[in-house]
C-alpha cells in the first residue's frame, strides 16, 4: 500500500532550502518505493495534501521568537479540515532559529496537541549562525520518517 511522507517547509533562504533538501534527500536515501514524498512551502499546502498524508515534516524558521508567518498560516487553513480526520498524524519537526526556538515549539507543541498529532522524534531546533551539521540532522530526520512509515513504526 502506497503511504504518503508530506514535507511542509518554509525556506526563504539558500541555507533553509538547503535543509528542506536534505529532508527530502534523507526521504529518497530511505528507498523505500511504497513512500511517495511530497515537498511543498506552507503558503502552497493544502487541507487535502494533509488529508492525504500519513505522515508530515514540518521545517520551519524562528521570527520574533515565534513560527514564521506562512507556517501559522498554514496551520489556520488546514487545523479544522484535518481536525477530526487526521488525529494520530505522526509528524516531526525542524525548527531553524536564530535564538533558541522555545517560543516556535512551544507553539508548534501547542497547535499539534490540539490536532492530536504524534510527534515521532525529537525536536531538532537548528539554532545559532549557520552549522554544517544541520543538513546532516534534516537528512536523518527525512530517512527516519520514511523508513518508519514504509515499515509502520511510524
Amino acid at each position: 500500500m502506497l503511504k504518503k511522507l508530506l514535507i511542509v517547509a518554509h525556506q526563504p533562504s539558500a541555507n533553509t532550502q538547503s535543509m528542506a533538501n536534505a529532508c527530502l534527500a534523507g526521504a529518497m536515501a530511505a528507498e523505500v518505493p511504497n513512500v511517495k514524498l511530497s515537498l511543498v512551502t506552507p503558503l502552497e499546502c493544502s487541507p487535502e495534501q494533509v488529508l492525504e498524508a500519513d505522515a508530515v515534516i514540518i521545517l520551519t524558521t524562528e521570527n520574533l521568537g515565534y513560527m514564521a508567518g506562512a507556517t501559522k498560516d498554514w496551520f489556520d487553513r488546514v487545523y479544522y479540515p484535518v481536525l477530526e480526520i487526521k488525529q494520530g498524524l505522526p509528524f516531526a519537526l525542524v525548527i531553524r532559529a536564530g535564538l533558541d526556538g522555545t517560543g516556535t515549539k512551544r507553539a508548534i507543541a501547542s497547535i499539534c496537541t490540539g490536532l492530536h498529532w504524534n510527534l515521532e522524534q525529537p525536536v531538532l531546533v537548528c539554532k545559532g549562525q549557520w552549522q554544517p551539521e544541520f543538513k546532516p540532522q534534516c537528512f536523518e530526520i527525512g530517512q527516519y520518517m520514511a523508513a518508519g512509515l514504509d515499515l509502520g513504526i511510524v
